[in-house]
């Protein structure tokens, strides 16, 4: 699955420990959401288009 949380993040010019806190996971787990190497719960996937404020198929999407 692809996703724009590291797009996302940057506009809002948060680090990946700034986004790990408001979504209280580890700054790790940012960073393997980011690049892909894990694909978060649905209800953190959830979390995270709630916090972006955007729909959750705005954020996460599958690959082509």
């Amino acid at each position: 699955m692809r996703n724009r949380v590291r797009d996302l993040r940057s506009e809002r010019a948060w680090s990946q420990a700034d986004l790990a806190d408001r979504l209280e996971v580890s700054r790790q787990t940012v960073n393997a959401i980011e690049t892909g190497k894990y694909d978060p719960s649905l209800p953190l996937a959830f979390r995270i288009a709630a916090l972006f404020r955007n729909r959750i198929e705005e954020v996460f999407f599958p690959e082509k």
